[in-house]
């Protein structure tokens, strides 16, 4: 077996007494990182070169990688481009001086497993509550939600405390996108009737205000052949009774009172109603 073998399996990183324990001696590993194939990140941690410089900060300081930084590996929706790494450390470890992190200091809700450098999903997720607004807190679980990563049934069995446990009684898994969460939060202090990713006419839309008024939140998916398909399917529902208003990225997280203002109208027209 390959020393490359065993890290890929740990993520490109491992504790030495990992690579250790698969047959490897201390001399060949000191043979490996003197050619450089090999890097020794701190006292009992070693990486392959090409390790992801987030894991590599997670392993120097004894911490695991959370809250949107880890989010954002998941693959999970999120609107935070901050290069600063999250890390998560435990409440008696001593504070590094490195700029490049920003600190979250509690116990897991997980046991964590002092060979991961990732949180938890559930422990990220309680740190994404804790650390960000609430509607781009909600966009996260929700994405997880619809990403399969999770059930509410599963959320709803963990001791979840402050914001974490007031945003569980927020979550949806049928948001197919983050924006759809924020408008759908944004749109509910108005009472209105508000189901997200309804088939009506043969598509499945992405917002239905009452009866008739139809929000479809377009993405950066919404070109070429998606577009034209989008196009034809709003012709139909208006030639069927609909209201159809399109919103972009920068509209809703952006212009978000001019967007609000059209949808309030359109409501006070009747426009939602059958």
């Amino acid at each position: 077996m390959q020393v490359e073998t065993v890290l890929k399996r740990n993520g490109a990183l491992a504790p030495s007494r990992v690579v250790l324990d698969e047959g490897f001696s201390y001399a060949r590993l000191r043979q490996l990182c003197a050619e450089h194939k090999l890097v020794r990140v701190r006292r009992g941690w070693l990486a392959a070169p090409d390790a992801a410089p987030e894991l590599v900060l997670a392993a120097q300081h004894s911490g695991v990688l959370t809250c949107v930084t880890q989010a954002r590996r998941l693959g999970l929706w999120t609107t935070s481009a901050e290069q600063t790494v999250h890390l998560r450390l435990d409440p008696q470890a001593k504070r590094p001086s490195d700029q490049r992190l920003r600190l979250h200091w509690n116990k897991p809700i997980v046991p964590r497993d002092p060979h991961r450098l990732e949180d938890s999903l559930v422990d990220m997720l309680a740190m994404v509550a804790r650390c960000l607004p609430a509607e781009d807190a909600l966009a996260v679980w929700n994405s997880a939600l619809n990403k399969g990563l999770t059930e509410i049934s599963e959320l709803q069995r963990v001791p979840f405390t402050g914001r974490a446990k007031d945003l569980l009684r927020e979550v949806e898994p049928y948001s197919d996108s983050g924006l759809e969460t924020y408008v759908k939060r944004r749109l509910k202090r108005f009472r209105l009737q508000i189901r997200a990713q309804i088939w009506v006419l043969g598509h499945c839309v992405d917002l239905l205000v009452g009866e008739r008024l139809i929000v479809q939140i377009d993405g950066g998916t919404h070109v070429g052949q998606q577009r034209t398909s989008d196009i034809a399917h709003d012709a139909r529902l208006a030639l069927n009774g609909y209201t159809v208003m399109r919103v972009g990225y920068d509209q809703v997280m952006r212009q978000w009172p001019s967007v609000q203002d059209l949808i309030l109208r359109a409501v006070a027209q009747g426009l939602h109603r059958a």
